[in-house]
């Protein structure tokens, strides 16, 4: 399962042992999640922390602990979830990145970007993740979570600081987030049973979209995305065979007897599954 947490101070004035103490506090409220293991990572001159519990199934050594650096150094990555085809990621590799470090499907994703970019890779994937992955060049912190929604993803403003992590009580650890109900939200969850997305049942804390990026740097607004398709030669649309166009008939669900079976919510879905490029601003607190 795994579970992953993190920090972004976008004043950049923690020191490093405070950075790892904070994102520490974190993981540890998420060890349910990952009992084979944890580990952290720090930028001190980026102001920003990672942590990871592991859940060790692909490959069980230390080479598929996290968080993981790319072979280049530039890129670090905490990453829960599966990547179902990460053995054909891995044949695109370039020869000069091929000789991996381990066998585990973060590796291949880490490496992948590295090589492609987050969004051409991420097109490419086809799997269930959350992923939070630091550009120590840059200076990009982007946060992504699969198409279904599968892998769940948290994100939270406390004054300057963005907080993340797989579940809120990790959030809800740092001493920078005050937790304050938000009565919109529970509004909805009285009249509906459940918090819609983005909101939570805190103010200024907030579930990622399904098939959204997030991208966070000190000095622009957060922005965001929707996860695309990776270029491909001879292809107008690229990406896996299963997002790829069908038929008209497929395309709008069989006969019309079939079609009107369906609920309209998985028509709805059906029309955006291309993942059209997007950017808007993020949610904003009432």
């Amino acid at each position: 399962m795994c579970g992953i947490a993190g920090l972004f101070d976008l004043s950049r004035g923690q020191p490093a042992g405070a950075l790892d103490r904070a994102v520490r506090n974190m993981i540890d409220t998420l060890d349910h999640r990952g009992p084979d293991g944890q580990g952290t990572f720090v930028d001190e001159a980026g102001g920003v922390a990672l942590g990871h519990r592991r859940l060790a199934v692909i490959d069980l050594s230390d080479a598929g602990a996290q968080p993981m650096t790319s072979a280049n150094g530039r890129f670090v990555i905490a990453f829960n979830g599966e990547i179902y085809n990460f053995a054909e990621i891995a044949r695109a590799l370039p020869q000069s990145t091929s000789a991996l470090r381990g066998h585990s499907d973060t590796e291949v994703l880490l490496e992948s970007c590295a090589r492609f970019g987050i969004d051409g890779t991420l097109g490419r994937s086809v799997g269930m993740f959350a992923v939070a992955l630091w550009d120590k060049r840059e200076r990009i912190l982007t946060l992504a979570r699969d198409r279904l929604g599968i892998k769940p993803l948290y994100w939270a403003r406390a004054g300057r600081m963005i907080l993340f992590a797989s579940e809120i009580k990790a959030i809800l650890a740092h001493p920078a987030f005050e937790p304050e109900i938000d009565r919109d939200a529970l509004a909805a969850y009285l009249r509906s049973g459940y918090v819609p997305t983005p909101r939570s049942i805190y103010r200024n804390l907030f579930k990622l979209r399904p098939g959204t990026v997030l991208r966070l740097t000190s000095t622009d607004a957060p922005m965001k995305a929707a996860l695309g398709t990776a270029p491909d030669r001879g292809r107008k649309h690229a990406g896996p065979a299963d997002h790829r166009p069908r038929s008209r008939r497929h395309r709008t669900g069989g006969p019309p007897d079939r079609r009107r079976a369906r609920p309209a919510g998985i028509r709805r879905a059906a029309r955006r599954f291309p993942f059209r490029r997007h950017r808007s601003r993020p949610p904003s607190s009432p």
